[in-house]
């Protein structure tokens, strides 16, 4: 499972479940996987760890217009 891919799916408001679904692993594989990248980034929350991938450029930048 790619990270920025994973990043992708959390930031558009989908569900542990519904990305999980996407990304065909289980829920708890899905959890774990969320957890180590807070762990490694030293985020608190998922929102921080939204925060602190999009000032390592690790999201795709959408581009509008």
């Amino acid at each position: 499972m790619a990270t920025q891919r994973l990043l992708g799916l959390m930031r558009t408001g989908a569900t542990d479940r519904a990305i999980a679904r996407e990304l065909d692993v289980s829920l708890r594989t899905l959890n774990r996987r969320i957890s180590r990248l807070q762990s490694l980034l030293g985020a608190q929350s998922r929102f921080q760890l939204g925060a602190l991938a999009a000032e390592l450029e690790w999201l795709e930048v959408r581009k509008t217009g």
